[in-house]
């Protein structure tokens, strides 16, 4: 059975949290639905059994807690969505790298995307690099409009040369 670490707003049906070693199965189960949606940016295909190869280095997540940070996103107490928050090796680009971030599709244009965003922006004071596969518009699209609502448009994008991607770069409120 899942447990929620709530949102303590009872009014709010969003809530996000970091995500247990014991509550692990609940994100690797939310991959298989991110990774499939990634079909239409990415050229990725299904294992002979029908489901997708685990996602590297999932487990570091639970492995290395003081640089690895797995969130869960829910929406009336229910998975909807997850984030995978790395603390950056290198911190002259940033102090944290928003590895992947996913919200069920069912829970899209709800605001709980942008609200669960924010929170971590604000749960992990420093600077930030958040990253878009150059194929993936509507994310572009998002993550422009969400940190910009974040940050009164402070923040500068680029994009990488070589692979085409492009990257938000900005820093938490209030540091």
């Amino acid at each position: 059975m899942f447990t929620h670490y709530a949102n303590t707003e009872s009014r709010n049906p969003m809530g996000i949290s970091l995500v247990p070693a014991r509550q692990k199965k609940v994100i690797e189960n939310l991959m298989q639905f991110y990774l499939y949606d990634f079909t239409q940016f990415l050229d990725i295909d299904v294992t002979e059994q029908g489901n997708f190869a685990p996602y590297p280095g999932l487990d570091d997540y639970w492995n290395i807690r003081e640089i690895r940070f797995p969130y869960l996103i829910t929406y009336h107490n229910k998975p909807a969505g997850f984030a995978l928050v790395d603390r950056m090796d290198d911190t002259s680009e940033a102090d944290f790298y928003l590895s992947e971030f996913f919200v069920m599709k069912k829970y899209r244009r709800s605001g709980l995307g942008t609200w669960a965003s924010h929170q971590l922006f604000d749960r992990l004071k420093g600077r930030w690099k958040v990253t878009q596969v150059s194929t993936n518009l509507p994310a572009q699209a998002f993550w422009r409009k969400t940190i910009g609502a974040y940050t009164h448009n402070q923040y500068e994008e680029r994009v990488d040369l070589e692979r085409g991607n492009r990257s938000q770069y900005f820093r938490s409120a209030n540091i």
